[in-house]
């Protein structure tokens, strides 16, 4: 069944999720409504990507350690497997001109993914006026005052504690499958209730394997290598990064081109549509991150042989943590399931997404869109703005049909990224 999800999750974290929901709850009943919902919300109070820490929590919930190892490792493979594949192809021939056609129509899908993902969270997680104040104070600390990442997240969770304690928070959904009825059961499993050094034991140990590759990079090749840049800022990225793969990329997306220049806004689109064409975790694309800023600076290796370590070796400092939280924090979230201000800091957080991923939506469209961008800044005021009158109508007539193709005609998203792939194809060779 891991397998099968594993091949078949595609559409970002949102679809992942419904199919596993769809697969576990609904038609082979393994785990109930409740707990489902409940695993979910502690997930996305996580780092990293949610997708692949469900996965890993519901298979231990069900087969203790081998089974959250083995749901969490073939959740990534298909996709570690494939964006290792297409990054090779896109540094070797990207600049060949049928590929890069292929991919000016790929950005445009991609741009009207993530619009969509801002409405479709919206829709779910600004409910009320104190929601929709907290994504709008998100997305002006971003877009308008370029404030740090997990500063925006913490102040959410915290507004979300403070609002659920005087008596505004939110509630969770009503069973459509109860806990009782699952293969499972409602009662928390022996091996949850397991503590001290017994628990902490594995994820002891898996942090320093986590930590292993960064720490040797430090000492052999010093801070300034291309390789401890990479190991260092993704793994900082793997402990800050809250709220989602959508929330994640915006970070990820802004720091590799704007801070360390490893590659270029358009780049970061390209790959970014690479993973919405592949299976499992969205964030995947930070491998194809690694593996393009190693393959630019490959030092004493060949171009191709570092950007596959870089490759490797973002992927592993980026999910390995994912593991460690969810041995370490399972067995004591279990006994969480109706915490009320717990609930509330997640919601919180979700609102504040919400905003992040706007910031995101509009960085996009930016580079995108437009041919020309101006940095402005006045006090404490640091803008990125888009020159109008540079703008690409190719690209925004392409983003206008994605667009039009997700939201009104409800083209799945493979489709659409497809369809607008030839289209670009097609407009290029016509001009």
């Amino acid at each position: 069944l891991w397998w099968h999800i594993a091949l078949f999750s595609f559409g970002g974290p949102a679809g992942q999720i419904a199919l596993m929901h769809r697969k576990l709850v609904e038609e082979n009943r393994w785990i109930g409504e409740r707990r489902f919902l409940h695993a979910v919300n502690f997930c996305m109070l996580l780092p990293g990507p949610e997708a692949q820490q469900l996965a890993i929590y519901i298979g231990w919930l069900l087969h203790k350690t081998k089974g959250g190892l083995v749901a969490g490792i073939l959740f990534v493979l298909p996709g570690a497997v494939a964006i290792m594949a297409l990054s090779v192809v896109y540094t070797l021939y990207g600049n060949v001109g049928p590929v890069a056609a292929l991919f000016f129509g790929l950005k445009a899908a991609v741009l009207a993914l993530v619009f969509q993902a801002v409405l479709r969270i919206g829709s779910r997680a600004l409910k009320s006026v104190a929601s929709r104040m907290i994504a709008l104070a998100a997305f002006v600390g971003l877009f308008v005052f370029d404030l740090p990442f997990p500063m925006l997240i913490l102040a959410a969770a915290v507004t979300g504690w403070l609002i659920r304690l005087t008596g505004s928070g939110h509630e969770s959904a009503a069973d459509a499958f109860p806990d009782s009825g699952s293969a499972l059961g409602e009662a928390i499993p022996d091996h949850a209730r397991i503590k001290g050094w017994a628990a902490m034991r594995l994820p002891l140990v898996l942090l320093v394997l986590w930590l292993l590759p960064t720490g040797l990079l430090l000492a052999w090749l010093g801070p300034d290598n291309r390789f401890t840049e990479i190991a260092s800022y993704f793994s900082r990225m793997a402990v800050l990064t809250f709220g989602g793969a959508y929330a994640v990329l915006a970070w990820v997306g802004q720091a590799a081109v704007e801070q360390f220049q490893w590659l270029s806004a358009s780049e970061m689109l390209d790959g970014l549509g690479l993973a919405e064409t592949t299976p499992g975790p969205l964030i995947m694309v930070t491998q194809y991150v690694g593996f393009l800023a190693a393959f630019r600076e490959p030092g004493s290796l060949s171009p191709l042989a570092a950007g596959v370590a870089g490759g490797l070796l973002t992927t592993w400092v980026t999910f390995v943590p994912c593991f460690i939280w969810i041995f370490a924090g399972a067995p004591y979230v279990e006994r969480l399931r109706s915490n009320a201000a717990l609930a509330s800091s997640l919601a919180a957080i979700t609102a504040a997404v919400v905003g992040v991923i706007l910031n995101l939506a509009l960085w996009f469209a930016s580079h995108y869109l437009f041919l020309v961008q101006r940095d402005w800044a006045a006090g404490p005021v640091k803008m990125t703005l888009p020159v109008l009158t540079a703008v690409d109508p190719a690209a925004l007539f392409l983003s206008l049909a994605a667009i039009i193709a997700l939201l009104f005609l409800k083209i799945g998203p493979i489709k659409t990224l497809l369809g607008c792939a030839l289209a670009g194809l097609a407009i290029k060779l016509a001009l």
